[in-house]
């Protein structure tokens, strides 16, 4: 790969972005705006009704949160200005043809003039429904792919997936393609269309039965969980990023396409500043549940290796890959992004980290009281796990429940605190048991590569940081992750 300076790549550029009010694609947003203020133009596509709501969501969403504090420093009350100058908001969807969007004229400028695509677009949500699933994870890519095999001047199609399409891999997962058809677990048969007529159908059938839209989402969400795990995927999340990678392979053509695959993504580590996140991260679930007094073992292996890495990391890598393989026709290459390999991250680590932060900062509940957190203990095995919660919680409940019956408002008060705790941390384990004793670590020799290339070549390197090795994780957990979370997301 012929690398060059990464801000001059980046001037002058027209870059489309899918799913622009996302958690990564308003990092990746800003980030270009901040370093480059000449780059041509940024389309940012996000779903509205029309032009208005689109830019009063991206103002809502991304503009007037504290991701943006630096822009605003610098440029004040220029800011909209500025932004407005260097970016066209477009309401569309990606489940639709041409992306959903309307305007012929702004049709026909975009395909004129975009040099890049990023499809950062997704719902990435476990028991997703499989209709919204299949519908922007995997059908909405097919969108994204013909948009861009449109555009005149295209030098890279960039696709956002997840490590996770690994499903349950053990030992070294390596950076390489699915095939289409391809399953986890050997099962044949695995057909994208088919995939589609099973999920139209059932929809249809629930309509013809009159079922309630609470029924219908609940059946739609366990038809997704049944057809991923058919054929060795965890959840409809995972499946349907996995069938949208083989569909990027097999229909590109000579479309230049790199496939960046992060793992599980947290709080930035340097830019625009430390520790800034939004939305409960997967890990986040867990230490805020810890936080708030609610989760006091859990199952997992001390041992084990929990793969995150730095929002602001995995957008640095996405920008760098972007220069590194422009015009390089019918190419494809995927990157990990992540730290198993690099840097690996113990259990043990945020979970130290989470005892140290709520020990000297403790949640402050309802009634206005401090949470007085303990160690979690930890249970090495699921069988160990179902023990513990039959002790600890089922058979008090089943106690509460028979005195229950007595209508005494105390017992019935502390029935519901226990039964809302136990359905907290199963529903934590059915959506992440896959993950606790994950086996698997995330070859990263592409990423690595490229990090090489970039130090090599001497580009910007410290303005582009997605080195992991750089990180010390307890201090990252301790004074960036858990503060920034506890700022930013522990409403």
């Amino acid at each position: 790969m012929e690398l060059t300076s990464v801000l001059k790549f980046l001037e002058n550029r027209a870059i489309l972005v899918t799913g622009a009010t996302g958690f990564l694609a308003k990092i990746f947003v800003e980030k270009i705006l901040r370093v480059q203020p000449n780059v041509k133009k940024l389309y940012l596509l996000l779903r509205a009704q029309d032009n208005n709501a689109a830019l009063h969501r991206f103002n809502n969403e991304a503009v007037s949160k504290d991701l943006f504090k630096l822009l605003r420093e610098k440029y004040g009350s220029n800011l909209n200005t500025f932004i407005s100058q260097r970016t066209t908001i477009l309401p569309g969807d990606i489940t639709l043809e041409n992306l959903g969007v309307r305007d012929s004229n702004l049709l026909e400028e975009m395909w004129r003039e975009v040099d890049v695509v990023v499809n950062i677009a997704a719902t990435t949500n476990f028991d997703e429904r499989y209709d919204v699933a299949l519908g922007i994870n995997t059908f909405g890519v097919i969108n994204v792919l013909n948009f861009a095999k449109k555009c005149s001047k295209l030098k890279v199609l960039l696709h956002v997936s997840t490590a996770y399409v690994s499903g349950e891999k053990t030992g070294l997962i390596l950076e390489t393609p699915y095939n289409l058809g391809e399953t986890l677990n050997g099962t044949l048969g695995l057909d994208i269309d088919t995939e589609k007529k099973v999920m139209e159908e059932t929809l249809k059938q629930l309509r013809l039965e009159g079922s309630s839209e609470k029924s219908i989402t609940s059946a739609m969400k366990k038809l997704g969980l049944q057809r991923a795990r058919k054929y060795g995927w965890p959840n409809p999340y995972v499946f349907t990023k996995a069938l949208a990678e083989m569909i990027l392979i097999d229909l590109k053509e000579d479309v230049p396409l790199v496939i960046v695959r992060p793992t599980i993504v947290t709080s930035t580590f340097q830019e625009p500043f430390p520790g800034w996140v939004e939305g409960i991260r997967t890990i986040d679930s867990l230490c805020l549940g810890y936080g708030k007094g609610k989760i006091t073992c859990f199952p997992g292996d001390p041992e084990s290796i929990i793969d995150v890495i730095p929002a602001d990391m995995v957008v640095n890598a996405m920008i760098v890959t972007m220069m590194a393989h422009a015009n390089q026709r019918g190419s494809q290459i995927i990157y990990h992004v992540g730290t198993s390999v690099s840097n690996p991250v113990k259990f043990t680590c945020p979970q130290d980290s989470a005892f140290r932060y709520f020990k000297e900062h403790p949640w402050i509940d309802k009634q206005g009281k401090p949470v007085i957190v303990g160690k979690v203990n930890v249970l090495s095995s699921m069988d160990s796990f179902h023990r513990y919660m039959a002790l600890r919680y089922t058979l008090p409940l089943k106690g509460l429940e028979i005195v229950n019956t007595l209508l005494c408002q105390f017992f019935q008060d502390k029935y519901l605190e226990l039964h809302r705790k136990i359905n907290f941390v199963m529903r934590l384990i059915d959506l992440y048991g896959p993950y606790l004793f994950f086996k698997g670590v995330y070859d990263d020799m592409n990423t690595e590569k490229l990090r090489r290339a970039a130090k090599e070549s001497g580009i910007e390197t410290d303005l582009f940081n997605f080195n992991p090795k750089s990180i010390n994780w307890g201090d990252y957990f301790l004074n960036t992750h858990i503060p920034g979370a506890a700022k930013y997301v522990f409403k």
